[in-house]
């Protein structure tokens, strides 16, 4: 299968938000209009694999940020990715359930890193659930300690990826 990287569509916003609700629980997940701000403001930090017909196979999104640490109000309002922000986040890392197990989530991991180093960035962050951490630390992340975020009722670990 050819999978190719790209920016993501507003016409594919169904199908990332199917892909969005099968990887995080209702409390966690974006809401379809957080979704769709985030594919018109920061459209260069949006990645979406696509396979040869163009259908979504998986997506990574944040955006740029002067903050070391995600905080929770980047989850409900999008702003402009900023030239002089030394930070890239991530706050969705997300491949469809029957395409997961092909490393997909890391090539996303990889096309967004290069994105960020591009740009100038110093460091990557994200939030994840206990359970994921040995997934980033195999893919160059290491935790920072426990978030101070209160998202969906979870706890939160801080990981960063310097560059």
């Amino acid at each position: 299968m050819k999978i190719t990287f790209d920016k993501a569509r507003e016409q594919d916003l169904q199908q990332i938000m199917e892909i969005e609700n099968s990887g995080f629980s209702k409390a966690e997940a974006a809401t379809k209009e957080s979704m769709l701000e985030r594919i018109k403001i920061i459209p260069d930090t949006f990645i979406v694999a696509y396979d040869e017909e163009r259908q979504p196979l998986g997506y990574i999104v944040g955006p740029a940020s002067t903050e070391r640490y995600i905080s929770d109000d980047l989850f409900e309002k999008s702003t402009p990715n900023s030239p002089l922000a030394p930070y890239q986040t991530i706050l969705s890392l997300a491949v469809a359930p029957a395409k997961q197990k092909m490393g997909l989530a890391g090539q996303l991991l990889e096309h967004l890193a290069t994105v960020a180093k591009q740009q100038g960035r110093r460091l990557i962050t994200l939030t994840c659930l206990e359970t994921l951490v040995p997934f980033y630390e195999k893919h160059g992340y290491q935790v920072d300690g426990i978030s101070d975020s209160k998202h969906a009722g979870e706890v939160w670990y801080n990981m960063t990826r310097l560059f």
